[in-house]
């Protein structure tokens, strides 16, 4: 199935919000990326040039099969079809002016190449999406490392919040947030993701 839309949830780890200085929100932060973002593992994942540091979000992500509008959580899952790991690339130093300006995110998260994208793996029930572990390591060095049950909103919960604004379709992404430790990214870095349930992902960057 060909990814869709591409939805990205911000803010969603508590102690994530805490290391980049943000106060707790109670609304759910949802921005988007194009397909263009996508780099499939083993593609060479070029970084911008000369715009600041690019750092690096890990993240659980989701895809639809199915949707519509207004599905209640306890309904979300059967929308699940598959899932993976992802990096939510970030261009930090322009996030924060654009924030500072209250302007939209997308020169920071939207350039071409910001969504590395992981294997997508079928998703049956056979493992628990609340309880699912997360790992990413830089050149061997361990940087972030978190599980699903740290959500502030589930995916179930996401599904629902995201099926009230737009009516969810096949082949839809969804990056659920990243758990603490984001940091810079080089050029020459090997990033591996890794979750127990769903394998490892490796990509070079450029």
């Amino acid at each position: 199935m060909t990814e869709n839309r591409i939805f990205c949830i911000g803010r969603n780890y508590a102690k994530h919000i805490e290391e980049l200085g943000n106060a707790p929100d109670s609304a759910c932060l949802v921005f988007m990326k194009p397909n263009s973002c996508i780099v499939r593992p083993g593609q060479p994942l070029q970084l911008p040039r000369d715009q600041g540091a690019v750092h690096h979000e890990a993240e659980v992500v989701v895809r639809l099969s199915d949707g519509g509008s207004n599905i209640a959580a306890s309904q979300a899952l059967d929308c699940v079809d598959a899932v993976t790991l992802g990096l939510d690339l970030t261009l930090r130093e322009l996030q924060n002016t654009l924030k500072a300006k209250g302007a939209p995110w997308e020169l920071a998260k939207a350039f071409d190449g910001a969504a590395p994208l992981g294997d997508w793996i079928e998703f049956h029930g056979q493992f628990d999406l609340a309880a699912l572990p997360i790992e990413l390591s830089i050149n061997g060095e361990r940087r972030q490392s978190g599980n699903t049950r740290d959500l502030l909103y589930p995916i179930p919960r996401l599904i629902e919040i995201l099926s009230r604004s737009w009516a969810l379709r096949p082949g839809d992404v969804i990056y659920t947030g990243t758990p603490e430790g984001v940091g810079p990214v080089q050029a020459g870095d090997e990033l591996r993701l890794h979750s127990a349930p769903l394998g490892e992902f490796v990509w070079h960057a450029q």
